[in-house]
């Protein structure tokens, strides 16, 4: 019974849904006769008078798609659409009938099945694309309807579902046929048809904020339609709303975020686009009280200085150079700009990032040398100095100015400007006596005092409860502005002291015992780069820097080697105080023979055993350099190193992984292969091979460092190290010989013939090498024959001492098998008692028997029986 009723109630749903289905399906094919039927009517000719016709139809098609169109209806509704964007123009009815139409085509186009999605993407793509040409019906209702519906297209994530059978399609779908039916390029051509509808082009930049909120694809269609430069010429209208300001802004940084950054500062880097920049930035800077309108002023600021970094931009034709500059200096410096001269500022969290972001423009726009004359002007010189010098708490006496934590981070970035435009502007830093103010700020810095740092900011990271940020920067200046070599400026550094205060602060370094990290190396490098820019070249600072300087470069030397590979960049630490050995103590007898006597040359050697490749090249150039000096030559081949390695041990190591690394061949043993070209380089194929590898590889130093220790009776050589130095001895001819086969070899090339007589000489010089090889070659072989002679010599005298061993092994195992013969058998004994008493009747000196036979007696653990 339960079956049947179970059958019966299965046929029942069936037949419903079979009957709905055929409706369904019914009323699809009727809705598409009627729409065939409005397009022929609005087409035909003969009824082209009849509007009400017209506008029942019409109005009947929007009335049964409230929910939203079928995509296979699509086609026939854009025809439709058309037909009625070219009557409205001149009559509104057909208008408010598109703007009907339009509103649907914002609600999500609806789908039968799931391949609909597929199948008729091609068709939404160019129903969308015409949507976007309608925007120059000159209705301002349509096209607010456009920029409607589509927003309503990226907006609407829960749509309303549709009729029987149909559903509505997925947001995704709907944001990729937007994206790829071009709708955002057509929207921002359509910009300068806005000029006179303020509500409508409101309406436009929305929905060009949203459709460059996320989507990459829509931003470059926008920059294909010139999107920024476009918007922001006309930024800076009036506006009583404030709403172009804020949108234009927000479509450009959408812009920037999403698509290409040097697309968007191209097309902004104009007369144009600059000067509605300024004006915009200047009446939210007089005009804008409210926190709003602060941020929207800094978000400005911030795109100015983007835009900046382009060196074609024209800043300083455009006049804002000069109110950047105005505004950066103040408020500490006072002027009667009318610019400035009213201005107010609250000191509030957006007057203080507009500070900071003025500094940075500052930075950016150094670039410009126009720029750097407005800034001489302007003397920021001067502000910056003021903001880097140390306040106390309360030196604000009471007044409104920033906070002490503003101030810091203030200070910080003025001295990060700095480091940028000191370089730049000598003559005002040297004006300024910044030189003075940057010796007693970096004295504040090693004072204990109540302050305390913030290291909230980027530029405090690492400062923390202490003065460390202020010191690193300030270090980063002198480092900037010592590099330049103004002799002046060095000249009145070392005037004031800044050798001994440099010192002294490396020392505090040691003293205090500061937790290595990447920003505390980071100083010390700084301070070490400053040292040897000092006294490079001049005996009498090398004089100053003194004990007292060696002292400190040989802690610094003295470190364990296995930090180089660390990761906090003690390898950088170690190779600028090898630098500053080379620069502050070389070429001064004085620091030289300090230098010496503490073990310096010891501790380079340390440091070249256990360093990577890259550094080997500073290590070996100072060493030879201080081998100029005769008394470091027995300090250098005193040294013994890890395993017992000798310098020149560890310098023919150096050589053979250099040998390697340049492709040249050698057998096995070390042996030149190739006699034709000994030093040829297998992987260098430029014409200046020979010439260029002298400075890049350190086999040229090596050389020379032998030529001052000599290639005789160096200790601890093994045959492999002199087969090696007898190459080097023979490294100059060599190298000569190289360069005048690339001369040929270049020649050759060129096509120019040799004349006989250098022809000849060239033949010549080949020859010498060749012979001069083969002569390196024979010494090599017999060096090789020599130790095979020793080693064959030590092998026979191994084994004549190994069978003498054996054989006195025999003879005492011989003699113990006699003597406990005798000990365990009677007759054995009596029978050589005789023997011995026969051998003595016929020796009376029987000494050698009595030595054997002591022996014998003290090989046996027991004597007992001899005794009896």
């Amino acid at each position: 019974m339960l079956s049947g009723v179970t059958q019966l109630n299965g046929f029942v749903s069936k037949q419903i849904f079979t009957e709905r289905r055929s409706a369904n399906q019914y009323e699809t094919v009727r809705f598409n006769h009627e729409l065939s039927r409005v397009i022929r009517l609005l087409e035909d000719p003969l009824s082209s008078s009849l509007k009400e016709r017209h506008m029942f139809m019409l109005k009947k098609v929007v009335k049964t798609r409230q929910r939203g169109f079928l995509l296979r209806d699509l086609a026939d509704i854009f025809k439709i659409v058309n037909i009625c964007a070219e009557r409205a123009t001149d009559d509104l009815d057909y208008a408010r009938v598109l703007c009907d139409l339009l509103h649907i085509c914002g609600r999500p186009f609806l789908k039968e099945k799931t391949s609909d999605e597929m199948n008729y993407a091609s068709v939404v793509m160019d129903c969308l694309s015409q949507m976007g040409y309608l925007m120059k019906v000159p209705v301002a209702e349509i096209r607010h309807q456009i920029c409607s519906s589509v927003m309503a297209l990226y907006t609407c994530d829960k749509p309303r579902p549709g009729f029987d059978g149909a559903c509505p399609t997925r947001a995704d779908y709907r944001g990729l046929m937007v994206e790829r039916s071009g709708l955002a390029e057509t929207l921002v051509m359509s910009l300068p048809l806005m000029e006179n509808q303020l509500p409508v082009k409101l309406c436009l930049l929305q929905t060009l904020q949203i459709m460059s909120r996320t989507s990459e694809v829509n931003c470059n269609f926008m920059l294909k339609a010139q999107a920024a430069q476009k918007i922001c010429y006309h930024m800076s209208e009036r506006d009583p709303s404030g709403q172009v300001l804020f949108r234009s802004s927000e479509v450009l940084w959408n812009l920037l975020e999403n698509g290409s950054k040097e697309e968007v500062t191209t097309q902004l880097s104009n007369t144009d686009c600059i000067e509605s920049l300024k004006q915009a930035f200047l009446h939210q800077l007089l005009n804008g009280f409210r926190h709003y309108d602060q941020q929207l002023r800094n978000d400005l600021l911030v795109l100015t200085s983007l835009i900046a970094a382009n060196p074609h931009a024209p800043f300083t034709e455009s006049g804002f150079v000069k109110h950047l500059t105005l505004l950066a200096t103040f408020p500490e410096l006072k002027s009667h700009n009318p610019l400035v001269r009213n201005l107010r500022l609250s000191f509030n969290h957006e007057d203080f990032e507009m500070k900071k972001l003025l500094l940075n423009v500052i930075v950016v726009l150094s670039k410009d040398l126009s720029a750097l004359q407005l800034f001489r002007q302007g003397r920021v010189m001067l502000a910056l100095m003021l903001l880097i010098k140390p306040r106390s708490r309360d030196a604000h006496g009471g007044r409104c100015s920033w906070t002490s934590g503003q101030q810091e981070e203030l200070q910080l970035q003025a001295l990060a400007t700095l480091s940028t435009l000191a370089p730049l502007m000598l003559d005002d830093y040297i004006t300024c006596q910044a030189n003075t103010c940057l010796l007693l700020l970096l004295d504040w810095c090693l004072h204990a005092d109540s302050f305390s740092g913030q290291g909230h900011s980027f530029h405090g990271t690492g400062g923390r409860g202490g003065k460390k940020a202020q010191m690193r920067y300030c270090i980063r200046v002198l480092r900037s502005v010592v590099c330049v070599g103004n002799e002046l400026l060095i000249q009145d550094l070392c005037d004031q002291g800044a050798l001994g205060q440099l010192l002294g602060v490396l020392r505090w370094f040691f003293e205090t015992r500061e937790t290595e990290d990447d920003i505390s190396l980071e100083i010390q490098m700084d301070i070490q780069v400053i040292l040897s820019v000092l006294c490079e070249g001049d005996l009498h600072r090398k004089e100053l820097f003194g004990s007292d300087g060696v002292d400190i470069l040989l802690q610094y030397l003295n470190v364990d080697a296995q930090l180089i590979f660390s990761g906090l960049g003690h390898n950088k630490l170690l190779l600028s105080t090898v630098d500053c050995v080379w620069s502050c103590v070389i070429g001064c007898f004085n620091t030289e023979d300090v230098f010496l006597e503490r073990r310096g040359v010891h501790l380079l050697l340390r440091l070249l055993q256990a360093s990577p490749r890259h550094m080997l090249s500073t290590l070996i150039g100072t060493l030879l350099e201080l081998c100029e000096n005769p008394q470091a030559l027995s300090h250098v081949l005193s040294w013994r190193g890890e395993k017992d390695v000798t310098a020149p041990q560890l310098l023919l190591q150096i050589w053979r992984k250099e040998e390697n690394l340049m492709g040249i061949t050698r057998d096995q043993r070390g042996i030149i292969t190739d006699v034709e070209q000994p030093e040829d380089e297998t992987s260098s194929h430029d014409l200046s091979a020979s010439v260029r590898d002298v400075s890049e590889n350190l086999c040229a130093n090596i050389y020379c460092l032998f030529c001052k220790l000599g290639f005789q009776q160096l200790s601890g050589l093994s045959t492999a190290d002199y087969i090696t130095l007898g190459i080097i001895s023979q490294f100059l001819d060599f190298k000569v010989t190289d360069v005048w086969a690339e001369i040929s070899s270049e020649l050759s090339d060129e096509g120019l013939p040799l004349i006989s007589s250098d022809d000849e000489a060239l033949k010549s010089i080949r020859q010498i090498a060749k012979d001069r090889a083969e002569h390196v070659c024979a010494l090599q072989r017999s060096i090789l024959d020599r130790q095979h002679h020793a080693d064959v010599q030590e092998e026979r005298r191994m084994y004549a001492e190994i069978s003498f061993t054996h054989k006195q092994r025999e003879l005492a195992a011989e003699a113990w098998r006699n003597y406990v013969a005798r000990t365990s058998n009677y007759s054995i004994l009596k029978e050589f008692k005789k023997l011995r008493e026969e051998w003595s009747a016929r020796r009376p000196d029987a000494t050698s028997h009595v030595a054997l036979d002591g022996t014998l007696k003290q090989e046996s653990p027991s004597n007992d029986v001899s005794h009896h």
